[in-house]
């Protein structure tokens, strides 16, 4: 054989992957595949709670900060549970809009409004304080924290009862709503939240009152129960947050009480955003309490980037033939159908899958730029130091 033919020979085929490149599918495969396994056995876990054997008396504890586009509905939907006694405490947090003339126009026994003070005290956010003041007001055992933009099924209330009747171990419950979701930088962000809880996240661990840096839950949604509640701190051990929704039931597991995730997909639905800019700057404000700090944020970076960007990028690549690659797209693009399916997602949103998992990524980081800058959070007409 001449020397040309023996090096020509030696050259890779023509759409071949290098070794560097092979290992980079390889490596996308691992880290597609690891979340995919995790969500199966999550989304076979996960249920929608059973209702309670008997009729629960519940407080429903609503913070309202200008919130006249929704507030009408809100307690519409609470005031329509049935099989429940139900008391709903809402608490007008200063608002300037028209929220507190909606609600004195509601005549309705079982309704309390109370009346924020205007100015928070030191150290506090705004929700946290407001949940804080409804939580002293409660009357009943079972406290449902609920934002102004959850809209409850009539059945919603007896179920949340029914998981805590079902798991005497739980001091707090949790459910993501369905996401409503009318424009594309909803349909590609919003069903990341499930991405996140059910791909990154095994639920059986919620089986133990061990691992707090594990617990999780919605914001949106909480129900608790009034003595772990108040043996917890309840919303005093998270006054600067404005990330309930982990800092919560970290709060509870620390304190030694269980916390656990319940499918509330036909429970109840929530529309948190309605424009792009509110939903950059709502992924923002509390990105520095989850995913967007100096340890977490690289880690995520490789966990998402590798898993769900990666596969596609090495896919493009002009000549590229990876096995590997396209199998990780496929268990990319596999477990973001497979939350379709269960929680009603966007069939639209979940063809950009890859895009929406970058653009995620992309607000994290600036979001930490902004806390490293020292930037303030601006939210609800408040501002927050970082």
């Amino acid at each position: 054989m001449s020397r040309r033919s023996s090096v020509a020979a030696g050259r890779a085929s023509p759409g071949a992957a290098s070794p560097g490149w092979a290992s980079l599918g390889w490596i996308s495969l691992g880290l597609a595949a690891l979340p995919l396994a995790i969500a199966t056995a999550n989304l076979f876990l996960l249920r929608r709670p059973d209702p309670a054997s008997d009729r629960p008396s519940v407080s429903v504890l609503i913070p309202a900060r200008d919130e006249e586009a929704n507030i009408a509905d809100a307690v519409a939907h609470v005031l329509a549970n049935r099989d429940v006694e139900i008391e709903l405490l809402v608490l007008d947090d200063g608002s300037t809009d028209a929220t507190a003339a909606i609600l004195a126009a509601i005549d309705d026994p079982r309704l309390a409004v109370l009346r924020g003070e205007g100015v928070l005290p030191a150290g506090w956010s705004g929700k946290q304080y407001a949940c804080k003041r409804l939580a002293a007001r409660a009357r009943h055992d079972l406290m449902v924290f609920v934002d102004a933009d959850v809209r409850l099924a009539p059945d919603a209330l007896v179920r949340l009862a029914g998981a805590m009747q079902a798991d005497a171990s739980l001091g707090l419950a949790s459910g993501v709503p369905l996401q409503v979701t009318r424009s594309w930088s909803e349909r590609l962000l919003l069903p990341l939240i499930h991405l996140l809880l059910f791909g990154y996240r095994p639920i059986w661990l919620d089986r133990g009152k061990t691992m707090p840096g594990f617990a999780a839950g919605c914001g949106q949604l909480f129900v608790a129960r009034r003595q772990a509640y108040l043996a917890t701190g309840g919303h005093d051990a998270i006054r600067a947050s404005l990330h309930d929704g982990l800092t919560l039931p970290r709060a509870f597991r620390r304190a030694g009480f269980a916390t656990g995730l319940f499918d509330a997909t036909s429970l109840a639905s929530c529309r948190m955003y309605s424009s792009a800019a509110g939903l950059w700057s709502g992924l923002g404000k509390n990105a520095t309490e989850g995913m967007a700090t100096r340890r977490a944020l690289p880690l995520w970076t490789v966990l998402l980037g590798g898993g769900h960007v990666l596969p596609f990028v090495l896919l493009l690549r002009p000549g590229l033939r990876s096995r590997p690659a396209a199998l990780a797209a496929c268990c990319s693009l596999g477990l973001r159908l497979l939350l379709v399916a269960r929680f009603r997602h966007s069939l639209r949103g979940a063809v950009l899958h890859p895009i929406g998992v970058a653009a995620l990524l992309a607000r994290q980081w600036s979001a930490l730029a902004a806390a490293r800058a020292g930037r303030p959070t601006q939210w609800r007409g408040r501002t927050y130091q970082p």
